[in-house]
């Protein structure tokens, strides 16, 4: 029996991808600098898997901002805006696409982006239009094989399948992407032909699109996709591998493909289990069975986990026919828990991270196929005595958190009256004008004030001396926005690390990492929090900041709070009672912060969901019961506000068309999203289903370094104007701006300002 895994956290154990990118894009660090910096980040990585006893390590899986990105690259779908030719594509094009190009006509846009699936990781849309040449143009898979290669490491390229590449991009007018398929398939078996040459035993091409409800065209097409491939690959065999969920009716197709692997996943689709039952398993496959969680960091447990994989290889047809993974790439957890000394013993005895999750996936391996050595044995005793011991946790239970979630009523999940009223009373309250502008929450996390968190936290300052450090930096960002002309001001969060970390450091059942760190997009990470206990609030959490910001200015000042849905869904979720239960145990915390805040007289609340859509199931037989309890725990935060209070939300970077329903039961008097990128795109629902409430869909890109012109956000809002009326529409970025620096951030609110005045005018003639 084998064992692989399907992908590996590329961001370093110490970040070291995340540095030397911000070097390179500050003009601080070469090309050739970067590149060995990244080499040497692939070697130890390929070093630790081969060592670990993998079978086969994944090649492919390294980019230096995005995997489909470097999709786009390689077969050259590159929109005609960027007129790059069609020589070979190098990383000054590579981070074009990435991040944009300031040029004499004006800024070229990047590349959309989207949560990949329901995680929390962005990934860059690609753009599909009639006639696109695609063509072999990006060829570093062959030069990252070469170099895995000749230091002996077991080599399976990975490649994202090109069925899904089609589906997860855009396309122009009612161009399906699907219809270019032919095209790409030419590239693709160019591709396979170059990589079997190298005589490499496995290439593995995924399509996560086949794990959530497609057509029969997108079935048909995956089917003339592979019969095509298989032929192309030569003595290399094909795995397509699927992750996130159960594969569905597609399992059959799937099933009879003529390739030599199918990979599904056992963790979170263990409904495969049922659909190989039911079908039977294809005598001519081997099963790459996802048994290991790659999305959470809990050790897994031993004896259920061998029991799946038991009857797996029975089902398979013997050990032979089966090849242990994990459920999905361990992009998604961090690099190691070693160095995590901060942690309660009992907590740090469960954890896996990605070294860990291998070492895991081996000693499984290694015990079903009867080669377990004492250090396998070890290391799967050590996992049945600390998950024997957590049974009997004190720190899991809370008797009032739940006596509280247990008298709950529905009267506590709805505002007092409907939004029809709420508008006009909070139109008195707040006497916005026409266009109001806003900003997300955050304003730029400068080097100084990373500096300052830092000295904090190693006693080189007092807590209130660094409060008075805060104190100023709050008074100056509410001096900032009145002279900049901002109507609904923020206090700038800068006593925040991260917009959740900051929430969980003040309520109990939360506990925290010191490198922990998983990759959100480009340069871009994370450090989740772990939830292990049930949730309660210690006291308020954010009312001394925006109290003391709402005294500087007679302007409304929102108070900033992270919602309930994303707490739990940007977090690492214990997995000993349901997700709903967890999240509502937030939404309570989250519900007296809210109260607190009005009591101290703040009139407008964000509660921001950024996360809502992420957490969706792929499968619709999942959706439903996600979504209720979802949209339940973010009107349990909200609903206890009175009708003057007015209660936004922010949610970025998804596809609104599938929870359409679910954001107006949210019932939030504003929401703002993600829209510079997606444009009427994103928009058409909400004018199809003509969404009553306000909305704010984002006129500046803050994820690029671009600053947007006046003119350039005065024709994004008259864009917004075909599908949205005036009174509903509020103008913002696209979100926080924690990410740029002031010498960005100035000069674009001066331009958003502007902008708005401008249709302000145009529109109050009419």
């Amino acid at each position: 029996m084998l064992s692989c895994i399907q992908g590996f956290p590329r961001i370093g154990a110490q970040r070291q991808l995340k540095f030397a990118l911000e070097a390179f894009w500050r003009g601080e660090l070469e090309q050739s600098e970067l590149e060995r910096k990244a080499a040497e980040l692939r070697d130890e990585n390929y070093r630790f898997l081969t060592d670990a006893g993998l079978d086969l390590v994944p090649v492919g899986d390294f980019s230096y901002y995005d995997r489909v990105l470097d999709t786009c690259c390689m077969v050259g779908a590159v929109p005609e805006r960027f007129a790059f030719g069609k020589g070979d594509l190098g990383l000054t094009e590579y981070f074009a696409l990435a991040r944009g190009v300031k040029a004499d006509s004006g800024n070229i846009r990047p590349l959309s982006m989207l949560k990949w699936f329901n995680t929390n990781y962005h990934y860059l849309v690609g753009e599909f239009s009639r006639g696109m040449e695609f063509a072999f143009r990006d060829r570093r898979i062959l030069h990252l094989v070469d170099q895995a290669l000749e230091a002996g490491v077991p080599v399976m390229p990975t490649l994202i399948g090109p069925v899904s590449f089609l589906l997860l991009g855009r396309s122009e007018g009612d161009l399906d992407p699907l219809d270019l398929l032919d095209d790409l398939l030419a590239v693709y078996r160019e591709i396979l032909q170059a990589l079997a040459a190298k005589g490499v035993k496995w290439i593995q091409l995924e399509e996560p699109c086949f794990a959530q409800d497609t057509t029969e065209k997108a079935r048909q097409c995956l089917r003339k996709a592979y019969e095509e491939l298989a032929a192309a690959s030569g003595s290399a065999e094909i795995v397509v591998q699927t992750y996130l969920d159960h594969v569905g009716e597609n399992f059959q197709t799937l099933a009879g493909l003529p390739v030599a692997g199918l990979g599904l996943d056992f963790v979170h689709g263990p409904e495969n289990l049922q659909l190989i039952q039911k079908h039977g398993w294809p005598g001519d496959k081997i099963l790459f069975a996802g048994v290991v969680d790659g999305r959470n960091i809990w050790i897994c447990d031993p004896d259920s986990t061998l029991a799946v994989a038991e009857r797996l290889k029975a089902l398979a047809g013997g050990e032979d026919n089966l090849v242990l993974s994990t459920s999905c790439s361990l992009m998604h957890v961090p690099v190691t828990v070693q160095g995590e000394s901060r942690l309660p013993e009992e907590l740090f005895e469960l954890m896996a991270f990605a070294r860990e999750k291998v070492r895991e996936l081996v000693a499984l391996a290694h015990t079903i196929s009867q080669r377990a050595t004492d250090e396998d044995h070890k290391l799967l005793d050590r996992s049945r005595r600390a998950i024997e011991r957590s049974s009997k946790s004190r720190l899991r239970r809370n008797r009032k958190v739940r006596e509280r979630l247990a008298g709950l009523t529905p009267k506590d999940f709805r505002r007092s009256e409907p939004y029809s009223l709420r508008k006009k009373v909070q139109a008195r309250e707040l006497n916005l004008p026409l266009f109001p502008t806003t900003t997300i929450g955050s304003f730029p996390q400068t080097t100084e004030l990373r500096r300052l968190r830092a000295r904090l936290r190693k006693g080189g300052l007092t807590g209130e001396e660094y409060e008075q450090q805060i104190r100023k930096n709050v008074a100056s960002v509410v001096r900032r926005q009145q002279e900049l002309g901002i109507d609904v001001l923020v206090h700038g969060e800068f006593e925040r690390n991260d917009m959740v970390e900051y929430f969980g450091e003040m309520l109990d059942g939360y506990y925290f990492t010191s490198n922990g760190w998983v990759l959100s997009y480009g340069s871009r990470g994370v450090k989740p929090p772990v939830i292990y206990g049930d949730i309660s609030r210690r006291g308020p959490m954010t009312v001394q900041w925006s109290s003391y910001a709402q005294s500087l200015t007679d302007r409304p000042m929102k108070g900033m709070l992270t919602g309930p849905v994303t707490m739990l869904n940007w977090s690492f979720v214990r997995d000993d009672i349901p997700p709903k239960e967890v999240c509502w145990q937030l939404a309570l915390a989250i519900r007296l912060e809210v109260d607190d805040l009005v009591d101290a007289g703040i009139r407008v609340v964000q509660i921001d969901e950024p996360a809502l859509r992420e957490g969706l199931p792929l499968q619709q037989d999942k959706q439903a019961e996600y979504l209720n309890w979802a949209v339940d725990a973010f009107r349990l935060a909200s609903s206890g506000a009175s009708s003057h209070v007015q209660i936004h939300s922010h949610m970025c970077y998804s596809d609104f068309n599938s929870i359409y329903d679910q954001i107006i039961a949210m019932d939030a008097d504003v929401i703002s999203i993600e829209n510079s990128r997606a444009g009427g795109r994103l928009l058409k629902v909400f004018k199809q289903r003509r969404y009553p409430n306000g909305i704010g869909p984002g006129v500046w890109d803050i994820h690029s370094p671009l600053v947007p012109g006046e003119k350039e956000i005065v024709d994004h809002l008259h864009d917004i104007l075909r599908y949205l009326s005036p009174e509903s529409i509020w103008v913002n970025p696209d979100c926080g701006l924690k990410t740029r620096g002031w010498e960005e951030v100035d000069p674009s609110l001066v331009n958003m300002v502007n902008a708005s005045r401008k249709l302000r005018a145009e529109y109050s003639k009419q």
